[in-house]
């Protein structure tokens, strides 16, 4: 083994050959929704400027207070694996970063990359008591943080152990998987079997473990912390791309916001559609209650100051410190490499996007698939024929990325502007192509028995639209879906429920079949059977006829009379040579 670097420091409870960071272990992958948060929460530099009108004696403390405190800014506590973009945005945003791995590995690699950071390999009771952090960081939840040479303590234990670590006036940042979170209902594998060998035990057996946000909030309080803001985390806790605030979620979302939180594509097996069940877990108001995962955001109450002079410069300075020191937004959304604010009516896009209001109205897609469920084709005929009039006249997205109040659409994430724009009938075509993908994907009913195929079911609804399209059209869209980069062709690696159905089903008919030729052989066999045992009962009263025949005197004398002759015959034979 190499020599380790010098800033580990072994506390005791490590994992030698163990590695947390391969991509099998279940590590959440956070990115840039994550990445904003901690820019939010990390501590900045005060703006004097701003400043300036409250007066040379405010503006003096603050400057004296900054001086004093410099050094002790941004102390950071990293627990457990992170991504290694936000380890790194963190140590570049912070003057101390100190981070708690159990596997040392991972330690070492995280060591040799940072020099300059504290790495703790072992477990988290173990960790030095002495010191405490302005920002505690543990998005990766509290299950890595024991070894498995120990008892797994209970969660309400690590989470006191890790609340005593922040210090007063600090924040707190933990990550809380959901155990009834819309992943668990729409995943069909067991959700421990998810990652690889590290779910040695696992804390469904734990009553403390927190079974909602306001379970969380009690166990956070009863640590010693102020909860501050619970965010639910969407798609999945394996990579969340979106973070709601609880104050956004007790209102009605527009479609337009919450189409983009189903979890779509991956290699997963998937038990029902995530579009349509997350689209009624909102409709439900249920999207708090059925987060994949919580990320909650708590502070320590700091410590009174005992100087008056200094209590009143800081009750004067505190309020305007705090607002630009600190901003937690309602919510925040990945699109792409792009992550949006999200307010209560508008989107920003950070860091100083143009705010841009949510439309209104249903999804495309949504208002086809129960039309189609109703057989109602007059319907999908009028929306079709309205939205090919919207593409000739310059619009271009697909069916779920688009909105439809009954008057006019809207894109939800606006499609960038081709300048080679080929043909209204070709654009049309691919929306409705890739509708018709979906809709069979997903195993949804419609009103069209004939198309087995999605090309098929595309050409018929384009008909439908009043533009009518040919195979040659159709290569053109599907060519022009895949130049966008989300081409709608389902991956063969991606087993679906639809697919598991179509395999039951083709399975159940072949197992009828052989079932129906079984039950033909033994009807067969049984006929057989009787014919067999007619046959023997005729042999036996044949036999019993025989026999007594051979017992009559006519018999016995044509035999006696008969043999003379015989055996005349057979001298005759020896004689004769």
């Amino acid at each position: 083994m190499n020599e380790a670097p010098e800033n580990i420091r072994l506390i005791g409870g490590e994992m030698l050959l163990w590695s947390d960071s391969s991509h099998t272990s279940g590590v959440t992958d956070w990115r840039g929704v994550a990445l904003e948060l901690v820019r939010r929460l990390l501590p900045v530099e005060t703006d004097k400027a701003a400043w300036a009108e409250e007066g040379t004696r405010c503006h003096e403390w603050a400057r004296a207070e900054e001086r004093s405190r410099r050094d002790e800014w941004a102390r950071v506590l990293l627990v457990g694996p992170h991504p290694r973009g936000l380890v790194d945005e963190v140590v570049a945003r912070s003057s101390s970063v100190a981070v708690l791995l159990r596997s040392y590995p991972d330690a070492c690699a995280l060591a040799e990359r940072h020099p300059g950071m504290a790495v703790h390999c072992g477990r988290l009771s173990a960790l030095p008591t002495e010191e405490t952090y302005d920002l505690v960081l543990a998005l990766d939840g509290l299950r890595r943080t024991h070894s498995a040479e120990e008892v797994a303590p209970p969660w309400r234990e690590s989470l006191g152990l890790l609340a005593a670590r922040v210090a007063p006036g600090g924040r707190f940042v933990l990550s809380v998987s959901n155990d009834l979170g819309i992943d668990r209902f729409v995943e069909a594998r067991p959700a421990d079997r998810a990652g690889a060998d590290d779910h040695w035990e696992p804390h469904g057996f734990d009553q403390g473990y927190p079974d909602g946000s306001g379970a969380l909030d009690d166990e956070l309080a009863a640590a010693g912390l102020v909860p501050e803001r619970c965010y639910a985390a969407y798609p999945g806790r394996a990579a969340p791309r979106a973070l709601l605030a609880r104050e956004l979620l007790g209102r009605d979302l527009p479609d337009a916001l919450t189409v983009p939180l189903s979890a779509r594509g991956g290699d997963r097996m998937l038990v029902a559609d995530p579009l349509r069940l997350t689209r009624l877990v909102f409709r439900h108001g249920l999207g708090e209650q059925l987060a994949p995962v919580w990320v909650t955001t708590a502070t320590r109450p700091p410590i009174a100051s005992t100087a008056p002079a200094a209590s009143s410069a800081a009750a004067a300075c505190s309020a305007p410190a705090a607002s630009v020191a600190v901003s937690l937004p309602l919510g925040l959304v990945e699109e792409g490499h792009a992550v949006h604010e999200v307010t209560r009516s508008t989107t920003r896009q950070l860091p100083d996007g143009v705010e841009r209001a949510i439309p209104g109205g249903r999804v495309v897609e949504e208002v086809l698939v129960e039309a189609c469920a109703r057989e109602d084709v007059r319907a999908v005929r009028d929306l079709l024929a309205e939205l090919g009039g919207w593409v000739e006249t310059g619009g271009d997205a697909a069916a779920d990325n688009l909105v439809w109040d009954g008057e006019r659409f809207a894109a939800i994430h606006p499609v960038p502007v081709q300048p080679d724009r080929p043909a209204d009938r070709v654009v049309l075509c691919r929306v409705l192509w890739r509708f018709a993908v979906r809709l069979l994907a997903a195993g949804h009913h419609h009103p069209w028995p004939w198309p087995r195929q999605a090309e098929q079911l595309a050409l018929t609804l384009c008909g439908m639209a009043g533009r009518p399209c040919d195979q040659a059209d159709l290569d053109l869209a599907r060519k022009l879906d895949a130049e966008l980069g989300q081409p709608a062709e389902l991956s063969e690696a991606a087993p679906t429920y639809r697919d598991l159905l179509g395999a039951r089903d083709r399975l159940t008919d072949q197992l009828t079949a052989a079932l129906a030729r079984v039950s033909r052989l033994e009807t067969k066999l049984t006929y057989r059977e009787r014919e067999l045992l007619r046959a023997r009962g005729r042999l036996r009263k044949s036999q019993r006829k025989s026999a007594a025949y051979r017992r009559t005197l006519g018999y016995r004398l044509s035999r006696r009379l008969a043999r003379p002759r015989k055996v005349a015959r057979r001298v005759l034979r020896l004689l004769s040579g």
